[in-house]
Parts: structure tokens; C-alpha cells; sequence
């Protein structure tokens, strides 16, 4: 068995599993958010309404979005921590999903 490489964090979404680059410092958000990511698309894989990862992935991506912006308040610009944090999330997310769909072709 190989051993992950330094500064990777192993999350389980929908009973996959990815390794995400992580600074340590960030390994305890990082693990909260792939929950709540998971969470929120079991939820909709649950309901039966749709069907396939990517689209379940996508919806809860939505989801989650919405819920951040009606947070923040209509009028009220996102702190840019909050962004940049939110951005680098992303960026991981898509470097996962991408490395995934290369190992299924």
C-alpha cells in the first residue's frame, strides 16, 4: 500500500475517497467542510430527484452557495477571507473531482 503524500488530507464524499493538499493548520476546517459537503449531498441523492454525481455535486454546490449568500445578507459584501477561503475550497474540490474522473478513464 503507498502512503499518502505530505500535507494530504484523505475526506470521504458520497463513498468516494480524496486525498486533498492541505496545510495542517487548515486540516480541521477542511474535514468539516467535506462532512458538510457530504452531507448536504446525501441529502440530495436521497430525495431521488437526481441522478449521477456530478449533477448531485453541482446542486448541492448551489445549495450551499445560497445558504452563504442569504447569510451574509443582501446587501452586505462577503468578507474577503470568507471568499478567498471559499475560492481555495473550491479549487480542491475540482482538483479532486478532476483527478478522480482521469482515474476512471
Amino acid at each position: 500500500m503507498s502512503e499518502k503524500p505530505a500535507n494530504t488530507v484523505t475526506v470521504h464524499i458520497l463513498d468516494k475517497e480524496y486525498l486533498i493538499a492541505c496545510p495542517e493548520e487548515e486540516k480541521h476546517e477542511l474535514m468539516r467542510s467535506a462532512d458538510y459537503l457530504d452531507m448536504k449531498m446525501r441529502e440530495i441523492r436521497d430525495s431521488g430527484k437526481i441522478i449521477g454525481t456530478d449533477r448531485i455535486a453541482v446542486m448541492a454546490a448551489l445549495n450551499i452557495s445560497h445558504e452563504l449568500l442569504t447569510q451574509s445578507g443582501p446587501d452586505s459584501k462577503m468578507d474577503s477571507d470568507v471568499s478567498g477561503r471559499i475560492k481555495g475550497i473550491q479549487d480542491k474540490i475540482e482538483d479532486a473531482l478532476f483527478k478522480t474522473r482521469q482515474l476512471e478513464i
